[in-house]
C-alpha cells in the first residue's frame, strides 16, 4: 500500500502561481493564512496540558529548550530570544537550538537536520537534565536531527513536547505533550516556512508567553520584568507607572530611572503603603 504524501508536502490548492496577478497572489496567500488560527484553536486543550507541565519544571528551576531545523530551528531562537528582553528572565532560561549551529541562523547548513546524534550533542553543552524540558520543532513531523533529540531525553527521563504540522508524524509519537497543527497544502508547494512556520510562531507565542504569566513575569497585562533596553521602552514603562500610580510623567520618570525596573518601582510603592 502507498504511503500518505505528508499533509506538508501536498499538491498546493492553487495552479499556475506563475500567471497569477499580485493581487491574486496577496489574496490567495491571506486566504490560506486566515486558516491557521482557526487549526491552533483545535489544539488548545492540548497546548493547554504541554504549558501546566512547562511552569511545574521552571518552578523547579528547569530551563525550556527549543530545538529544530531550517525554519523551525529559527523559529525557535525566535521565540526563545525575544523572553529575555520582554519578561526579564535570563537569557539561559528559555534557549532555542539549530541543527548547524549559530551558521544556520542565517545560512542553511547542508544536512544537519539528518544527523540523528548531533542534537543530543547540543542539548548536552548545556549540562540538561530532568529539570529541563524540551520542545521539538519540525513541520514535517519527523526530522531527524529533532527525533533523535526527543529519544535521547525519554532514556535521560527528561520532559517533551513537539510542535509539528503532520498527522502521526514521528517526532509526536515520541514526545510526551506532542501537538500537531496541521494546516494542510501550504500555497507554494511544500514551503513549509509560510502556513506552517505561522503556525509554529503562534502556537509558541501561546506556549512562552503563557509560562511566563504564570511563573509571574506579568503584572495584570503589563510587561514588568521588560529590559528597559531602548526609548521606546523607558516610555512604556513610565507610562505603567503613570497608570498603576496615578502620577505625572516626570515623578514616573524620576522613579524609574532610580529604581531600574518597573515590578521594582511598584514593589517599592507597595511596601510603603
Amino acid at each position: 500500500m502507498k504511503n500518505k504524501t505528508p499533509e506538508t508536502e501536498q499538491e498546493s490548492l492553487y495552479k499556475d502561481l506563475d500567471q497569477m496577478s499580485v493581487k491574486e497572489l496577496l489574496t490567495n496567500i491571506n486566504t490560506e493564512d486566515q486558516k491557521v488560527p482557526q487549526i491552533i484553536q483545535g489544539q488548545i486543550p492540548k497546548i493547554e496540558k504541554l504549558v501546566k507541565a512547562i511552569v511545574k519544571k521552571m518552578q523547579l528551576g528547569g530551563r525550556l529548550f527549543y530545538i529544530g531545523a531550517g525554519t523551525s530551528g529559527r523559529i525557535g531562537i525566535l521565540d526563545a530570544s525575544e523572553c529575555p528582553p520582554t519578561f526579564g528572565v535570563p537569557h539561559d532560561m528559555i534557549i532555542g537550538i539549530i541543527a548547524g549551529g549559530d551558521t544556520a541562523i542565517r545560512k542553511a547548513v547542508e544536512n544537519a537536520e539528518d544527523d540523528t546524534e548531533q542534537a543530543w550533542k547540543d542539548l548536552a553543552k548545556f549540562e540538561i537534565s530532568s529539570l529541563d524540558f524540551i520542545i521539538g520543532i519540525a513541520a514535517s513531523g519527523n526530522t531527524p536531527y529533532v527525533l533523535g533529540a526527543l529519544k535521547k531525553a525519554k532514556e535521560h527521563n527528561i520532559k517533551t513536547g513537539s510542535i509539528s504540522c503532520i498527522s502521526n508524524g514521528l517526532i509526536a509519537q515520541e514526545a510526551d505533550f506532542p501537538i500537531e497543527v496541521i494546516v494542510g497544502p501550504e500555497f507554494l508547494t511544500g514551503s513549509t516556512r509560510m502556513k506552517a512556520g505561522t503556525a509554529q510562531k503562534l502556537t509558541l507565542n501561546m506556549i512562552s508567553t503563557s509560562v511566563m504569566i504564570k511563573l509571574g513575569k506579568v503584572k495584570g497585562n503589563k510587561m514588568v520584568d521588560m529590559q528597559l533596553s531602548n526609548e521606546k521602552l523607558v516610555k512604556r514603562g513610565i507610562k505603567m507607572i503613570m497608570e498603576e500610580l496615578g502620577i505625572e510623567y516626570d515623578l514616573a520618570e524620576e522613579l524609574l530611572q532610580k529604581h531600574k525596573s518597573v515590578r521594582a518601582v511598584l514593589l517599592d510603592h507597595n511596601s510603603k503603603k
